[in-house]
């Protein structure tokens, strides 16, 4: 009779843009886990089977791990490939960029490493003139187009085959790890389009970063291995297990940080974060930093371009500077809320293009203005930013060249980055939110960097010249090495960094794990502790938040307090002007009206009570399930018509009339344990409980007798309306 003893397809599975229900994830695996326990002692093939499905977990973090390092080093490779195409090609290779092809040259002096006879720029292969007003403007011309073209191919590929994979992405993947679900976010496509269109994006020299987009790419990676294992495919909440653990590989490729990302993954984007989860985001990180490496991009055996090491302590006093950069971070983290509209990405390439060339520090990759603003000034260093005045009588050991005051290139390299701040500022707040993959970790570092290396600079030459000071007397001896201005870029880079994200540990370790310098962990956490609490003096919300809100997804923040003195009664549905509540009843409700109800309503579910006059609550039954069922049914078991009546009862229904027709038994499909409150329970339990537990509804009773519902959205309505928001804005359509 119960022709439910087989499971049947599709039960369990979720619509587009509904919320998982967590504590029914989770207890279907334990059922599933038990059984395969169970099975393993029958024969050894069973056990063979169990041991598999243990190292399941293993296998497909490995697969992670190897494919998100392999697409992180592909991209970097033809991200340097296709900057550089810009300003010209490669003679004896097309294919390499031009450090590459400098590289190979037997021709290239010390002093002009940048130039070599195979590189030429666009103007020399067309006019075969290199310097002149007219060369300067064919190259300026081809930089702009090249940009156009670049920026033009991503958002066309955006728009028409995978629309999302525009953004940075770790706002949504914010909020599916919480539970809900974007069919196609993490699909093949979004991987293919997103990997090409990064390449693109970042080469067209906008103001974006591939950071975090590759967290993006990284978690696609991860949903893909999902399918190849039932024990993640047909299970929301073990799926977003294996996504935590994508999102760590995602930071360790991007910032060569492998405990940084996993740090990164359980303060910012995880919502469920199991020990298990911990030691797996681990083993990926570790995997997809070890291929990154063994792919070496860079060619320097380093996993970043921006990697540096400095040899000089920093003393009490810097504190003062770094905790302003931490200020100043904090206040560049409040104006990035994505409040612009969506300009069109052709007009602020054109724009970016335009204002970028001229400016030697706008024209270049902003990894490598970062990699420059990081560098400490060695002897062998030929940036303009390294045009001290020597001392011809100095004899110091190569790492420890004492402060010296700065040459005409340095105070000329000043003006520029000072222009490129203004310049970053603004074009970065336009091009964040634009429809192409753009990340913000980047802009945001190079903001702080050229702000922190100006910094940097005007403290060396304030040391130097008044070395006699009362706050320099101490520290500063003539003649030594006191400041370096590389390190205040690396404090201010955190700075708005944790400014725009409210980053704080995660991103302490990410850079000390770029920058291998454990001695500066103090300046850092200063800096990035500043600016977490300037930002959050003027709003509490990161960037990924403000941009959940300004989507209006469903998410439940961990660390937004709910302080008001409402009740449940309050907030669940219906209110007094309502109509009651959709509801079944245990043994009296047809087929045909199971159906009426679900075409006549669009809810996730039913309660099922023992009648309407009692109203004492039985259970609760999925839509979708029950959808399911019916139809199955039909299919399946003969003489189940309109007018069968539908049982949750657990005794077999008993047939009165041999005329009548076949009942249609349910009781499987019917959740006997639903989350159920009071209507007296205090609204901040409820939150709690919405948030740690991950529930999609909750049922709320008096004395076992059904009052109502409250489901995950009356919460948030709830929240937006005790903040004087408008309830309905907020969310999701």
């Amino acid at each position: 009779m119960d022709f439910l003893d087989e499971p049947f397809p599709d039960v369990g599975t979720y619509e587009d843009f509904h919320t998982i229900d967590w504590l029914r994830e989770k207890s279907r695996d334990t059922d599933r886990h038990r059984k395969i326990t169970t099975k393993s002692k029958e024969s050894y093939w069973e056990l063979i089977k169990s041991l598999l499905d243990a190292w399941s977990g293993w296998v497909v973090m490995l697969l992670i791990g190897m494919l998100t390092g392999t697409l992180a080093g592909v991209i970097d490779l033809a991200v340097d490939w296709m900057t550089d195409l810009k300003e010209g090609v490669c003679l004896s290779a097309l294919y390499y960029s031009r450090e590459q092809c400098c590289w190979t040259s037997n021709e290239t002096t010390f002093e002009d490493r940048d130039k070599c006879p195979q590189w030429q720029k666009w103007a020399e292969l067309m006019t075969g003139h290199s310097e002149g007003a007219g060369a300067y403007v064919l190259n300026y011309f081809l930089y702009v187009l090249w940009a156009l073209l670049f920026s033009f191919l991503a958002v066309s590929l955006v728009r028409v085959f995978a629309p999302y994979a525009c953004g940075s992405g770790i706002p949504e993947i914010k909020t599916i790890l919480s539970g809900f679900i974007i069919r196609g976010y993490l699909g093949k496509w979004t991987l293919l389009i997103k990997t090409v269109t990064l390449v693109l994006a970042v080469s067209s020299g906008l103001s974006l970063g591939k950071e975090g987009p590759l967290v993006h790419v990284a978690c696609c990676c991860g949903n893909l291995f999902c399918s190849l294992f039932s024990k993640y495919s047909k299970n929301e909440g073990k799926r977003r297990e294996v996504l935590s653990a994508a999102a760590a590989a995602g930071v360790s490729v991007a910032f060569g940080a492998p405990i940084g990302g996993v740090l990164f993954s359980l303060e910012e984007v995880s919502y469920y974060f199991p020990l298990k989860t911990l030691w797996r985001s681990f083993f990926a990180a570790l995997v997809a930093a070890f291929t990154l490496r063994a792919i070496n991009p860079f060619g320097n055996s380093r996993l970043v371009l921006f990697y540096v090491e400095y040899h000089t302590p920093w003393y009490m006093a810097e504190l003062v500077p770094f905790i302003l950069l931490g200020v100043f971070g904090g206040l560049w983290g409040t104006t990035l809320l994505g409040k612009y509209p969506v300009l069109e990405v052709i007009v602020i390439t054109g724009i970016t293009a335009v204002l970028a060339f001229p400016n030697p520090y706008t024209r270049r990759s902003t990894s490598e203005l970062i990699s420059e603003l990081f560098n400490d000034c060695g002897a062998l260093e030929s940036s303009q930013l390294c045009d001290y005045v020597n001392n011809p009588n100095m004899s110091r050991p190569v790492d420890d060249i004492p402060d010296r005051p700065a040459g005409p290139g340095v105070y000329s390299a000043l003006w520029q980055l000072a222009l490129a701040l203004i310049f970053k500022i603004v074009i970065t707040i336009f091009t964040f939110g634009m429809k192409i993959p753009s990340g913000l970790f980047i802009p945001s570092m190079a903001v702080g960097a050229i702000a922190g290396r100006i910094v940097g600079i005007a403290v060396e030459q304030m040391a130097y010249h008044h070395h006699d000071w009362i706050i320099f007397k101490n520290w500063c001896r003539p003649g030594a090495d006191c400041v370096t201005p590389g390190l205040y870029a690396m404090v201010g880079a955190a700075a708005c960094l944790g400014g725009v994200t409210r980053m704080t540990v995660s991103l302490v370790v990410i850079m000390f794990e770029l920058t291998g310098g454990l001695e500066y962990i103090v300046p850092l956490m200063a800096a990035a502790v500043t600016s977490k609490w300037v930002a959050d003096a003027f709003g509490k919300e990161g960037i990924y938040e403000s941009h959940i809100q300004l989507n209006g997804y469903p998410y439940l923040d961990v660390r937004d307090e709910f302080t008001h003195r409402t009740l449940a009664t309050d907030v669940m549905r219906p209110r007094r002007s309502e109509p009651p509540l959709a509801v079944l009843t245990q043994d009296s409700t047809t087929v045909e009206d199971v159906e009426t109800l679900i075409k006549d309503t669009d809810y996730n579910g039913f309660p099922v009570v023992v009648s309407r006059e009692s109203e004492r609550l039985i259970g609760f039954v999925q839509r979708r399930e029950l959808t399911v069922a019916i139809k199955t049914a039909r299919q399946k078991q003969d003489g189940v018509v309109s007018s069968s009546v539908v049982y949750f009862t657990e005794d077999n229904p008993q047939v009165a009339e041999a005329c009548d027709p076949q009942p249609l038994k349910l009781r499987r499909i019917l959740n006997l344990s639903p989350f159920t409150v009071t209507d007296h329970t205090p609204m901040e339990t409820v939150v709690d409980i919405f948030r740690k537990l991950g529930l999609r509804q909750c049922l709320v009773t008096r004395s076992g007798r059904l009052l109502g519902i409250i489901t995950k959205k009356d919460v948030l309505r709830h929240m937006a309306q005790m903040m004087n928001q408008d309830p309905e804005s907020i969310m999701f359509n």
